[in-house]
């Protein structure tokens, strides 16, 4: 018996077997009887429990007749060498099979002795593009992350379009099986993701993490909200040194409660267990130790929970309560969870080809500038939907995300974000149009808001920026789903697009090597654009310094928020030195080139529009996308620069954090008096020294990637 001869696995092979059969509408049962095979060897193979050979193949293939059955035997034979194998079920299979065989003619070409350099580099840049591109088609997992302020619905909207929702109380709305509030009610960043079963994964803080929330905790505890008289402000203006999410969960777990009694006269006396403990301790070293004794932490090193029917609840009952237990400390056997994990046994969205997994970020509360939003807006395959009120839409919070993303230089803000407009009940019908009359439909209402929202961005270059409504509590949450579904769709799209061209460029490069004509037109668009690296190989130096995002950031921030940094060295999600350095280095990068890398794709335009340098286009294009894609790769080295050489001499500057530390508790002027002592470490001939490397890196990182672009150019 002669075993197929593949490198498709037994268990892929009879896995999408399955898919097949099943699309055509054909029983085991009925296929092993067209075929007069046992179903209990179909199933095995099926399975991937037993090999077949090539003709067992396609007697099954024949038998289920489709044209996907036929095709497949086609599929099996194909030889991958350069690009990576998608999987047989991969919707994109034909046109990754194009380009692999496109790829595997450059690299013929490539490989003969009596290549020309400037060919070679050609068709090296060409497989290079398709590896890239072809890598970003075959990921099929693609992440969905709701971003906005806090309780602005976004956990409401999250579970509605999932269908994670449990019957109200007597007969009321469907509740969420997230937390949902006014905001302050979830603990940390939670994933939604489809799973082999209802359950819940923690990813816990660590030792050095949760001892520092503890500390912040107990100094609330033992000498009260003294943020206020830090910056001289009212205390209900200013927040707490540390969230309620986090004192909540410790309070449950370290069992330090507020209790709350009526007395004789009817007046409500409150209790705070927590300040009792710290009655009897001298420091706040004394009450951590006191608290973190409370919390148990060895007992608690449970990391995941599934769901079992013998506990009498449903499923999404289960769920809702499991998560409350642990979103607020409640469940004795979990810690501090840095991330939390909701799995379900179902498709989150009716996108059968893709693996996605949506997000419900921390609600914004006065810093928008933060590493685990931002890093959604620059990821490739996150659909990153920014949320608004209604009526103040775009948000603050939304605008900063999309100017900072525009000033770092994100070029996919168009094909990867979106602003989601969360409007209350009747805040629509309230629109009046400009005559002053009141619209008589929501989606008049969503209309003429939805003028104001793009005329709003226009400042930030956003023209035709995508902007969808949905009302949890009156529309059909069919029509959110369609919008998440076409955010994912239309980033796939772009993929598609961009290996059919970098496809057919190849094609065209290949068709038209030896023809001569079209060699002198190649020659004369190649004077032009080296003309053009000539003319803008001249690094523009600016005023702008790495420090300039996290300077404002500290004198913006609450008190309470910039104090929790410095106790820990830097590093805390609502204020990261390492990001806004990191993201000031790539900014200084976007402005010095910026509109260098416009002004290419401006003069790309005009010479491709060109009659005369028709027979250029496939040179001109790859010129334009060999430039892009360098200077995206410029941009990260820049922010990873920014992030890990400062972040070095920060760490290793103790003097620095020590003089931070003692500025707490000195009275009004916290934030000024922090300002400058980062003001003077910034300005220090050191640190000045390097920014000049930066600097130098900057146009290093310039002149190679113009030099990667003539080197397609030159002649032989």
């Amino acid at each position: 018996m002669e075993v197929i001869t593949t490198n498709v696995g037994p268990v892929e092979l009879g896995r999408y077997l399955f898919q097949v059969r099943e699309r055509a509408g054909i029983k085991q049962a009925e296929l092993a009887r067209r075929i007069t095979w046992s179903p209990a060897v179909l199933s095995r193979i099926e399975s991937g429990e037993r090999q077949m050979a090539a003709d067992e193949l396609q007697i099954i293939l024949s038998a289920i007749g489709t044209p996907e059955a036929i095709q497949l035997s086609e599929v099996l034979q194909r030889d991958w060498s350069v690009l990576p194998r998608p999987n047989l079920d991969h919707p994109d299979q034909n046109l990754l099979w194009e380009a692999e065989q496109v790829a595997q003619m450059l690299d013929k070409l490539r490989n003969q002795t009596d290549i020309r350099k400037a060919f070679e580099r050609r068709l090296s840049e060409y497989i290079g593009e398709l590896q890239h591109t072809a890598g970003l088609l075959l990921k099929r997992d693609h992440q969905i992350a709701f971003i906005g302020g806090i309780g602005i619905g976004k956990s409401t909207a999250i579970c509605r379009v999932t269908g994670l929702e449990v019957p109200g109380h007597d007969g009321g709305p469907p509740v969420p099986v997230l937390e949902a509030g006014a905001g302050g009610v979830t603990i940390c960043e939670v994933h939604l993701r489809t799973g082999p079963g209802y359950g819940v994964i923690i990813e816990p803080r660590s030792d050095d993490e949760l001892r520092a929330d503890v500390t912040d905790f107990s100094e609330h505890i033992l000498k009260g909200d003294i943020a206020a008289s830090e910056d001289g402000l009212d205390s209900q203006n200013d927040s707490q040194g540390i969230s309620k999410e986090i004192e909540r969960a410790i309070r449950n777990m370290a069992g330090l409660k507020i209790r709350r009694a009526k007395d004789a006269d009817g007046k409500t006396t409150r209790r705070d267990e927590a300040k009792e403990l710290a009655q009897n301790v001298s420091s706040v070293r004394e009450l951590v130790v006191e608290v973190l004794a409370r919390m148990e932490l060895h007992r608690r090193d449970r990391r995941d929970l599934w769901y079992d029917s013998s506990s009498g609840k449903e499923p999404k009952v289960w769920l809702k309560e499991t998560f409350e237990l642990i979103n607020n400390g409640r469940h004795r056997e979990f810690t501090l969870p840095k991330r939390i994990e909701v799995v379900v046994p179902h498709q989150l969205l009716s996108a059968s080809d893709l693996s996605i997994r949506i997000i419900d970020t921390r609600g914004i509360d006065r810093t928008a500038a933060r590493a685990d939003l931002e890093g959604h807006l620059d990821d490739s395959h996150t659909f990153a939907v920014l949320c608004s009120g209604f009526n103040n839409a775009p948000a603050a919070e939304a605008r900063l995300l999309l100017e900072r993303a525009k000033e770092g230089g994100v070029r996919s803000l168009g094909q990867n974000t979106s602003l989601l407009v969360l409007p209350r009940p009747d805040e629509a019908l309230a629109v009046k149009d400009e005559s002053g009359i009141r619209v008589e439909t929501s989606e008049e209402g969503y209309e003429l808001k939805g003028e104001q929202v793009a005329m709003a961005l226009e400042p930030l270059g956003l023209q035709g920026f995508t902007i969808e409504f949905y009302n949890a509590y009156q529309d059909d949450t069919e029509r959110l789903r369609r919008f998440l579904i076409e955010g994912l769709r239309k980033i796939r799209e772009v993929y598609r697009a961009r290996i059919h061209e970098i496809t057919n460029s190849a094609k065209a490069l290949l068709l038209n090597q030896e023809q001569e004509q079209i060699q002198e037109v190649l020659r004369a668009t190649a004077v032009m654009l080296k003309s053009w690296a000539n003319e803008h190989a001249v690094v523009p130096t600016l005023t702008a310094h790495v420090q300039d995002s996290l300077m404002g950031e500290i004198t913006s921030a609450y008190a309470s928020t910039i104090r929790a940094t410095v106790r820990r060295e830097g590093e805390w999600h609502n204020l990261s030195y390492s990001h806004h350095l990191g993201y000031g280095a790539r900014r200084i990068a976007a402005l010095t080139l910026g509109k260098s890398i416009e002004s290419f794709s401006e003069f790309c335009k005009v010479l491709i529009g060109n009659p005369d340098y028709s027979e250029a286009v496939d040179l001109i294009q790859q010129a334009e996308r060999v430039l892009q894609t360098s200077y995206e790769e410029l941009l990260r080295k820049m922010q990873l620069m920014g992030q890990t050489s400062f972040r070095d001499e920060l760490k290793s500057d103790s003097t620095f954090w020590t003089h931070c530390e003692n500025e707490w508790g000195k009275g009004s002027g916290y934030r000024s008096r922090i300002a400058s002592h980062n003001e003077a470490w910034f300005n220090a001939l050191k640190r000045q020294e390097l920014e000049k490397e930066l600097r130098t890196l900057i146009e290093r990182e310039w002149i190679s990637t113009l030099k990667r672009v003539t080197s397609l150019l030159e002649k032989e």
